[in-house]
């Protein structure tokens, strides 16, 4: 038999194999044409910054679950995703550890304006800051996503993942990104930002999914293909601008 099935069946294979990588390739593309990052080579710069660490915890769960540790989890699980995507990634701390001196007087300070410096000298394309957040009420549930109100591509940013974040978060409370112009980082920091408030550590059924390494894993999926969207959307070669 001049074609026997094995040779159909490996054909058929290496078809799909070829149309996968194609789908990839053109998948990818975009990231590597559209951004232009610090590295010069093209590519989407993209400042991921895990809020607190050191001897901030920030907020405490209902169970002692700290705000610091969960901030960081989400943020390492985001910034593989965005590698994965062609997309450099610069990351304000990467262990627990707060970006102040022993001998500043002001240690809450000098970590916020260390942070704005390292993100304003990276000049990145976007910038996503990860918190948890708290309220007196322990039934309040649900993320939310502030941004600069003076800054269109901040708003953009932040209505794209707010709006995925509606899919993803077992909240029954929907909400809507919010503009703040009193956050420090969102005054400070020249590039499109937002500060991503994935839920609400003083309900004690989400906080539980905020320490869970499946749900962080979600949410930094979520923020991930927000960001890319939002990258993706200004093909154009985006200006690093509010």
């Amino acid at each position: 038999m001049k074609h026997p099935v094995w040779q159909m069946l490996m054909g058929m294979c290496l078809l799909v194999i070829t149309a996968l990588l194609s789908w990839r390739a053109g998948e990818l593309e975009p990231a590597r044409q559209a951004g232009a990052g610090a590295s010069g080579e093209g590519r989407f710069l993209v400042a991921v910054d895990p809020g607190h660490g050191g001897r901030d915890p920030g907020k405490v769960g209902a169970d002692g679950q700290l705000e610091k540790d969960i901030n960081l989890e989400i943020a390492m699980k985001l910034k593989e995703y965005l590698e994965a995507s062609d997309v450099e990634v610069v990351l304000t701390r990467e262990a627990d550890q707060g970006l102040y001196q022993e001998e500043d007087s002001h240690k809450k300070m000098a970590d916020m304006e260390e942070r704005c410096r390292l993100i304003n000298e990276a000049k990145p394309d976007a910038v996503v800051s990860i918190h948890q957040n708290s309220y007196h009420e322990d039934s309040v549930s649900g993320g939310q996503v502030f941004y600069y109100g003076k800054s269109e591509k901040g708003k953009r940013l932040a209505g794209i993942l707010q709006k995925r974040f509606d899919y993803v978060t077992e909240s029954e409370h929907k909400r809507t990104e919010k503009a703040n112009d009193s956050y420090y980082l969102l005054l400070h920091v020249k590039s499109p930002i937002v500060i991503v408030e994935c839920g609400f550590l003083s309900n004690p059924q989400e906080a539980k999914s905020l320490a869970d390494p499946v749900y962080q894993d979600r949410l930094a999926w979520t923020i991930h293909m927000g960001i890319m969207e939002f990258l993706n959307s200004g093909k154009e070669n985006p200006e690093r601008s509010i």
